[in-house]
């Protein structure tokens, strides 16, 4: 979804054509995975950071055009809207300092945002959910003027017969309304990581990326309010999953925003050979470049938001290998937090995709799935399941289990110990004092009462001062 496009406007035709060369494309791909043409290299690691642009007031400000005019660097690009922005990490072979490599890129490149953005009378900002937003904000005369974003617009309200977008969020209150567009997308800033291993475990990097999306979406929620609405923790999970839905009726085989159906059982190919079957074209470009390019079935792909998404992509050399994109975490709260985050998934998933007995024969697709939006409306406040079968509270799910299993595979991926010891500290102390960027911003509001704007500038000078948010004062 990241390439620009020239047409709004597509006929039948354009569509029959387009599925012929995604099945072939589908074929291809299964070939070039069997005849090991795709990279068998170490493990890398990379990012995409959402985040929003603000005025002087803290309310969004609709301006990314002069922004990134302003800002002129490649690794930072436009999003849905005008108020976002996205921010890019070079990826780094997990070795030695590679942790500490994307935390100072993240943080250089998040400095000279924040000029630009300062020179515009403005700021930015990391979070989840802008508390201040308002659906007034979410319209087309806000969404960035890129042909891809119309275009999506117009297929997705064509697909639901020209029916308003339905939300319906049940939370600690219940918000319910309908949307002319696709805009409410906007609404949801994340956290990306991308995780590069060999290609031949891809398929046991994936379904543990699977396995960890419950314990990561609760250790890193930062997204309690929508709409001055108290909802879920991480209420990005089902605002996401809505703002999209092309079936209006929120059946999971429709849903283009979900967590899956089943485990892999052999190859990634499985997860495009389910895109082939399940998901009608939404974007039908025809792309004059060789087969081998995989355009189609890439694009396609990036029309379906999997929380956990394989993705194929090309080296310098043009050497294609497979990453999972796991996309379960929100913007902030800091950026030690955030590459915390990368650190505990990073090392987690290294340590179940390599255990000699696969983990997910111990757990049912549908417990990982329960275990995910349990996560998602509960923080870290969640039970979930595990491998013995019985309930447990996420944390010390995480402070028993996780951290000691990330420390042991950044371990063994030879990541520096001192970041090690950085970066799980961190969420250790998180888990310990139970203060992710959701509980802190529902403390907030019970020592201060719902001043959204007192509350984001509160959350930007804590921002600001790099600290994590487990030493964020009320």
């Amino acid at each position: 979804m990241g390439e620009e496009i020239r047409r709004l406007r597509f006929t039948p035709r354009d569509f029959a054509a387009y599925h012929d060369r995604l099945l072939a494309e589908t074929r291809l791909l299964g070939r070039m995975l069997d005849g090991g043409r795709f990279d068998e290299s170490g493990h890398v690691g990379g990012f995409e950071l959402e985040a929003w642009l603000l005025d002087h007031s803290g309310y969004p400000a609709p301006d990314n055009e002069r922004f990134l005019a302003r800002l002129a660097n490649p690794m930072v690009v436009s999003e849905l809207s005008r108020f976002n922005v996205e921010l890019n990490g070079t990826p780094q072979a997990l070795r030695g300092r590679a942790l500490r490599a994307l935390e100072d890129e993240l943080a250089g490149n998040w400095q000279h945002c924040l000029r630009a953005a300062h020179e515009l009378e403005g700021t930015l900002v990391a979070i989840g959910i802008l508390p201040t937003i308002r659906e007034e904000d979410m319209c087309l005369a806000n969404m960035s003027p890129m042909n891809r974003y119309y275009a999506l617009n117009e297929q997705v309200l064509a697909a639901r017969c020209g029916r308003p977008i339905r939300l319906d969020i049940r939370g600690r209150e219940r918000l319910v309304l309908a949307h002319p567009d696709v805009m409410l997308e906007a609404a949801t800033t994340s956290f990306q990581v991308h995780l590069q291993a060999p290609a031949s475990q891809a398929c046991r990097y994936f379904n543990a990326s699977a396995i960890l999306s419950a314990p990561m979406v609760a250790v890193s929620a930062n997204s309690p309010f929508l709409f001055q609405a108290s909802l879920w923790e991480e209420t990005r999970i089902p605002l996401f999953e809505q703002a999209v839905d092309t079936s209006d009726l929120g059946h999971p085989d429709d849903c283009r925003v979900t967590f899956g159906e089943r485990w892999l059982e052999t190859s990634v190919l499985e997860v495009f050979e389910d895109n082939l079957r399940r998901f009608a074209p939404l974007l039908p470009i025809a792309f004059d470049s060789p087969a081998g390019e995989l355009r189609h079935l890439r694009l396609h792909n990036g029309t379906i938001w999997r929380w956990n998404r394989p993705l194929v992509g090309f080296d310098a050399s043009g050497t294609p290998h497979v990453r999972v994109e796991h996309r379960v975490m929100p913007a902030g709260p800091s950026i030690v937090d955030m590459m915390a985050n990368a650190a505990l998934y990073f090392g987690a998933a290294r340590v179940l995709a390599t255990r000699p007995c696969a983990p997910e024969s111990d757990m049912p697709f549908d417990v990982a799935r329960d275990n995910f939006y349990r996560a998602a409306r509960d923080g870290l406040h969640a039970q979930v399941r595990w491998f013995d079968g019985r309930t447990h509270p996420v944390r010390a799910l995480l402070a028993d289990e996780l951290v000691p299993m990330a420390r042991a595979g950044l371990r063994a991926l030879g990541i520096d110990e001192d970041d090690i010891d950085r970066y799980l500290d961190v969420i250790a102390a998180r888990v310990r004092t139970g203060q992710n960027g959701a509980a802190w911003q529902r403390a907030h509001v019970d020592a201060h009462g719902r001043e959204f704007l007192t509350l984001v500038a509160d959350y930007l000078e804590h921002q600001r001062s790099g600290m994590p948010v487990h030493e964020w004062p009320v």
